[in-house]
């Protein structure tokens, strides 16, 4: 069964803190740093990768014709900018397993 939670950056930071041994200020700083670096290189069009993790990339979709699935009408959808996930072939194994070691 899935769990209803979710890891937030202040669970992030919580972490670090219990784990590296930076202040609670500096692992919040820590774990913001890094977001900020993913986010700003993810804005430029850059991949972001993370080894046993997965990448991070932008798409460009082009413009086409879209239905409305309750009227059938056609409808144009813009052209846009995307963000993707892959996961690593690493993450998704744990993912399937449960994480049972």
């Amino acid at each position: 069964m899935m769990a209803d939670k979710t890891l937030t950056r202040m669970d992030l930071s919580e972490a670090v803190f219990r784990e590296v041994g930076l202040s609670r200020n500096e692992s919040a700083q820590l774990v913001e740093s890094v977001l900020d670096h993913m986010s700003d290189a993810l804005v430029k069009g850059e991949q972001v990768k993370i080894s046993s993790f997965g990448t991070f990339s932008v798409r460009d979709k082009s413009a086409r014709v879209g239905r409305n699935p309750k009227t059938g009408q056609e409808v144009p959808i813009n052209p846009r900018r995307v963000l993707t996930f892959r996961p690593s072939h690493l993450m998704k194994e744990r993912v399937a397993s449960g994480n049972k070691s």
